[in-house]
């Protein structure tokens, strides 16, 4: 009987365009695969070990396999965080959350200006690190607030620690959430609060706050909840589900600290059947994004070297997944949005078969039918259980 599962998703580590990416302007991305071929060489051996060479040729030598490993297909028509982590879970989508490529109507911003009582900045898609340093120094001086978008489903709410206080930030952006409704219903609103002088502003990721949609049906985390089992979300996972079916949500600064407390969380809950979701979100907001190849390789490196650490602290009866929620391909020069991708998929544990071909499989919902079954929750909306194919006996 398995008690515990580890749900690690490496946020944006893509393994390959889907057959509809060149409807999303991503025809022939990969970032796991040109990060390899750019660097030139790519040191994951412990995700070599779990069978990643075998989905990505990334130079990987190991012949024994310890995992069982697969790849994912999105069946939900986007290539967004929530849409990927939902996926997961057991909620498809047949629609796209809208975006606003050339910033958001003048109704919205009058009344979102209107309800926080000031003026707002910018309006218009950017990369984070570009719109302070082009209104960075305008925000200083009138004090109100920088509103942008991306690619993405997204109102992202700027504004410099000492100029809007955080819990002022974050309720800016809670009036943003409850304004954008119908058909103006963006995936999230993110708080993007900084720090430093002109010239020198940084982004506070580990103060950031996303207010996410609610998912529209029961999701894993919401069957195990009912179940009474433990629901952990390390990250920004209860941000993604609108802090909904957890039962503790650990905030993290960073990947490194999301790693840790992952480690910390296996160690208190050892005695608990549930599941630890994991998002580390450095590999897009830091490196996939800022299309950074050295940056990326080498954190893709760092997580590698801690999973031993996380492997050590496993009990007999836990299993851990490593998957991700979309691509996000840092040599893809049409634009600095995610990429629709394919997803890695690895599997390991005690109790778990070695070198286990899980093919690709035909939703992200697989992963989450699968660990309803693994702990007895029930079934989900969506997805096929893979159980059978990597549990011993």
């Amino acid at each position: 009987m398995i008690n515990r599962v580890i749900l690690i998703v490496m946020d944006s580590v893509g393994v390959g365009y889907m057959p509809d990416a060149y409807r999303f302007n991503d025809d022939g991305v990969n970032t796991l695969l040109h990060i390899y071929q750019e660097r030139g060489e790519l040191l994951i051996p412990n995700l070599c070990s779990l069978g990643m060479g075998r989905i990505v040729d990334v130079g990987c030598s190991q012949e024994q396999i310890t995992g069982c490993y697969g790849k994912m297909r999105e069946l939900s028509p986007s290539k967004d965080t929530t849409s990927g982590h939902w996926e997961i879970s057991g909620v498809v989508l047949d629609f796209s959350f809208p975006t606003y490529p050339d910033g958001f109507p003048m109704e919205i911003m009058e009344e979102f200006e209107r309800r926080i009582g000031t003026k707002t900045l910018g309006n218009y898609p950017s990369s984070g690190t570009e719109i302070l340093k082009k209104l960075g120094a305008d925000h200083l001086r009138t004090g109100y607030p920088i509103v942008y978008t991306s690619a993405d489903s997204v109102f992202q709410v700027a504004a410099h620690e000492d100029v809007v206080p955080l819990e002022k930030l974050y309720e800016y952006c809670g009036i943003a959430r409850s304004t954008l409704t119908g058909d103006h219903a963006v995936a999230r609103v993110i708080a993007r609060p900084f720090v430093g002088s002109v010239g020198r502003f940084e982004r506070d990721n580990g103060a950031r706050k996303d207010f996410s949609l609610v998912p529209p049906h029961e999701t894993l985390l919401d069957l195990l909840k009912k179940k009474g089992s433990f629901v952990i979300g390390v990250g920004k996972i209860g941000d993604i589900f609108g802090h909904r079916g957890l039962t503790e949500e650990i905030h993290t600064d960073d990947s490194h600290d999301g790693i840790d407390k992952t480690i910390e969380s296996i160690q208190k809950h050892r005695n608990h059947t549930g599941l630890i979701f994991v998002n580390l979100v450095d590999f897009d907001a830091v490196y996939g994004h800022r299309r950074n190849v050295e940056g990326y390789a080498r954190a893709l490196e760092d997580f590698d070297r801690k999973i031993p650490q996380i492997m050590e602290v496993l009990s007999k009866d836990d299993v851990l997944i490593i998957t991700a929620d979309h691509g996000c391909d840092p040599t893809h020069r049409v634009h600095t949005d995610h990429t629709r991708e394919h997803v890695p998929l690895l599997v390991y544990g005690e109790m778990v078969k070695r070198d286990v071909d899980l093919g690709t499989r035909d939703t992200f919902a697989d992963c989450g039918q699968t660990i309803a079954d693994m702990l007895g929750a029930g079934r989900l909306k969506n997805g096929k259980s893979f159980k059978g194919e990597v549990i011993r006996g």
